[in-house]
Parts: structure tokens; C-alpha cells; sequence
């Protein structure tokens, strides 16, 4: 396996965590009538998101985003393994995207701001460069 499908599968692994990591104070805050709902907005008066925390509700944000990010990484993880380029410098923007995927939980949960832009952008550009570096 190639480091950057390693990184692929951490990515899906930190993907999990952070699933749990908003689900479980959700569960707490909102209790099972709502959680195992079948959550129909008119029996809700607001979507659960809007009911929980400031911090629950920025996990559950953060846990969104890394959906989004995941695509376009796995989208260039699969060209560089599928066109047999993997290099020292798509190893390492993989690397880069992971670190930066794990910085932005903590970032975006305690309200950092603009560092939680900053870790996006840095996760984004090693995904563009590997992206770029496929078609060289």
C-alpha cells in the first residue's frame, strides 16, 4: 500500500473519531426522543444542530467539512496510486492534509479563529498540489 493510501485510510479513521466526537455530547444535550427521532421538522421546532451546544454544533460543522475535504483528497490520492506517481512530495502533502485535518478539530471546536481558516487552507493546498502533481 502507498503512503498516501495509509493516509487515506487515517483520514477515514479520524473521520470516525470525529463522528463520535460530535455524536456522543449530541446525544447527551438533545436525549434519545430526539436522537432516535425519525426527526421530521414538523414534529421538530428546529433542526437538532440548532438545539445543541456552540461546541457540539461546531463538531457537527467540522464533521460536515471533513466530508467535503475527504472527497477531493481521496479523488487525488486515487490518481497518484492509480498513475504510479507517488513521490516524496505527494507523500508529504498527504502527511500535510492529515496533520491538518487533525489541527482543524480542536481549531474549529474552540472558535480559533482565523487559525481554524489557516489549518483549512494549508489541508486544501496540499490536496490541490497533490492534485497538480498528478497531472505532471
Amino acid at each position: 500500500m502507498t503512503q498516501e493510501l495509509t493516509v487515506l485510510t487515517l483520514a477515514g479513521l479520524l473521520q470516525v473519531v470525529q463522528y463520535v466526537l460530535m455524536a456522543v455530547p449530541a446525544n447527551i444535550e438533545l436525549g434519545p426522543g430526539k436522537t432516535l427521532s425519525p426527526r421530521d421538522p414538523y414534529h421538530m421546532k428546529k433542526p437538532l444542530m440548532d438545539q445543541v451546544s456552540p461546541t457540539t454544533g461546531r463538531l457537527y460543522r467540522a464533521l460536515n467539512n471533513h466530508f467535503e475535504g475527504l472527497i477531493l483528497f481521496t479523488v487525488a490520492v486515487v490518481v497518484i496510486t492509480l498513475s504510479d506517481q507517488s513521490t516524496g512530495v505527494t507523500v508529504t502533502c498527504a502527511w500535510v492534509y492529515l496533520a491538518a485535518r487533525i489541527a482543524y478539530v480542536p481549531a474549529y471546536a474552540l472558535g480559533l479563529v482565523p487559525w481554524r481558516s489557516v489549518i483549512w487552507a494549508v489541508g486544501f493546498a496540499a490536496t490541490v498540489l497533490m492534485l497538480l502533481a498528478g497531472l505532471v
